[in-house]
């Protein structure tokens, strides 16, 4: 049985997976309203894998005995300035994520949950790979700034970009 600190860890995390697809879904929109439809998939690649982590914490919170919660996910915002405005948000927000991801183990550890100190071991190597991904756009992006032409190969680059769902051995 999980504890109930853990469990509400948990919980805790799923609202803010969530919360990120909301964001990562609002700024696929703002690009794609700038007709920039390679950024816009970017971000509902982003959108879709956001959703794919906090289903694989809501299957083994259910595993594990735990009761799920959900709870109300805030609005994101709506406008995000230029493209490395962006993505710089983008990183600042996996950022956060990543520390989210760090307490939640800590709880597993204070908690002694060996079973969760395993499954979050996932999470952990999610968010290396997350934040050098958006590393890497925003090196680009650094590198060509606004020039129309670039920015349009690159937009081109992310269309390529394709959602893989977990394995199910590495939930």
């Amino acid at each position: 049985m999980i504890s109930q600190k853990m469990q509400d860890a948990i919980n805790g995390q799923i609202q803010a997976e969530f919360y990120s697809a909301y964001l990562y879904l609002s700024m696929s929109a703002y690009c794609e309203g700038k007709s920039l439809k390679g950024f816009a998939n970017w971000l509902n690649v982003q959108y879709q894998e956001e959703v794919s982590h906090a289903t694989k914490l809501f299957t083994y919170l259910g595993e594990r005995g735990g009761k799920v919660r959900l709870a109300t996910i805030d609005a994101p915002p709506s406008e995000f300035g230029t493209l490395a405005e962006l993505f710089e948000m983008v990183l600042t927000h996996e950022q956060h994520v990543t520390d989210l991801i760090n307490k939640l183990y800590e709880v597993a550890v204070s908690e002694k949950d060996f079973a969760a100190q395993i499954f979050l071991q996932w999470f952990i190597n999610e968010q290396v790979e997350e934040e050098s991904s958006v590393g890497e756009v925003l090196d680009k992006l650094a590198v060509i700034g606004e020039k129309t032409v670039d920015v349009l190969y690159l937009d081109k680059e992310l269309s390529t970009r394709v959602f893989v769902p977990p394995a199910a051995n590495n939930a």
